[in-house]
């Protein structure tokens, strides 16, 4: 069930950009669209939805793993599919530069990094800059990692992140900021918590951890409104729907954690659980520029849903014959890299806490001494007596 929240996220992400925004269709969709759009100004919100189903499964990924196993699993699973979605993002935007333009191919070569968010790098597309925040997530689970991932250290980040991010506003420190993710942190923690629930049992102190993220990420609604729609819509949107879905979202995680979804095994959810991800890393700028450019001679409903069903198209065989066999190489490379690493770390360390091995006695004279016993002076010199 999981999956197929996964997929719904993704594709309220999808809505938003074809249909709220005015880009694609260079004028205001309301005309367009006039029911559709006022559902898909929050589509937004699959973003969040993102970030809450991240931190129940980053905290599933972490438990019983080493800090190399973790990276490897993260790394091969977030490269392949992104790598290949800038080329395809390039080539299209390039072609065709009707919405979007290149910054130059520096630009193109930090994004190969993931790390142009931390640079004031320009995304290539600009759904990307929700990958750098994953980044920063990851970061922090691996000081849990670090510490050992149990109960109680997974408890003590979820206190020691709330105060972080409640303070980080205040403090304005921006290393403070900038890693407790105030806007954001509410979602990761409180799927953190919902993990705990699944793995162990629900409690009070769970639900509470829950709750006040629950109230914590309403504070940031007519941020993300401003962020997403501009600071006018803070004014003409309302933001009961917003506080509706978040609180969906959270009901539907909590659900799955408690396990009211078990029953639901149906083998298409796996597939749309993996088509998620580089449905979301190709989907704005390439479909974007489809729309517009075809925008004045298809009918608006059938354009948005012939470009929709050709990203999830083109994100299943971004599935199975780049990500797979890409995301398997990377695993194994990198596998065979991290265990060339140990061989010549663990020597050293074992080396370094092996225990002083004292010399044996040379002499008679000097055994007597090491057990602490006397010696004649004949014995001291090695032999024949006075």
């Amino acid at each position: 069930m999981l999956d197929g929240l996964r997929l719904l996220a993704a594709l309220m992400v999808v809505c938003y950009h074809y249909v709220a925004l005015a880009r694609p269709w260079g004028h205001s969709t309301d005309t367009i669209f006039p029911t559709a759009h006022k559902l898909a100004q929050y589509g937004w919100l699959g973003v969040e939805i993102f970030f809450l189903i991240s931190g129940f499964v980053i905290c599933m990924s972490v438990w019983g793993r080493t800090v190399g196993e973790f990276a490897v699993s993260r790394l091969s699973r977030l490269f392949p599919a992104y790598w290949v979605g800038i080329l395809l993002t390039v080539v299209v935007v390039k072609m065709w530069p009707e919405v979007s333009s290149l910054h130059g191919w520096d630009t193109v070569i930090t994004n190969l990094t993931m790390l142009q968010g931390g640079n004031n790098t320009p995304n290539v597309d600009p759904v990307y800059w929700t990958l750098f925040v994953e980044l920063k997530f990851y970061l922090i689970m691996v000081v849990v990692v670090l510490f050992g991932v149990t109960y109680r250290n997974c408890l003590i980040l979820c206190g020691v992140w709330t105060a972080a991010a409640a303070l980080a506003p205040v403090l304005k420190t921006p290393l403070l900021t900038a890693f407790a993710m105030p806007q954001y942190a509410p979602f990761f923690i409180a799927g953190i918590a919902f993990y705990l629930m699944r793995r162990f049992r629900p409690n009070a102190v769970l639900w509470a951890i829950v709750v006040l993220q629950l109230l914590l990420a309403q504070r940031y609604i007519d941020y993300r409104l401003a962020t997403n729609l501009g600071r006018a819509a803070v004014d003409a949107l309302p933001t009961w729907p917003a506080r509706l879905l978040i609180i969906a979202g959270f009901a539907v995680v909590g659900a799955i954690a408690l396990g009211r979804f078990d029953r639901i095994q149906w083998k298409w959810l796996t597939t749309a659980g993996a088509l998620t991800y580089p449905l979301y890393v190709i989907h704005m700028n390439i479909g974007m520029t489809l729309i517009h450019h075809f925008r004045n001679r298809i009918p608006a409903p059938l354009l948005v849903a012939g470009v929709t069903v050709l990203m999830l198209v083109a994100a299943w065989l971004l599935h199975r014959f780049i990500e797979r066999p890409l995301g398997k190489w990377l695993r194994t490379t990198m596998r065979r890299g991290i265990d060339d690493v140990r061989q010549h770390v663990e020597p050293r360390r074992r080396h370094a806490r092996r225990p002083a091995v004292s010399r044996a006695p040379a002499t008679p004279a000097e055994a007597h001494e090491a057990h602490g016993t006397p010696v004649s002076a004949g014995t001291r010199t090695g032999g024949d007596s006075a």
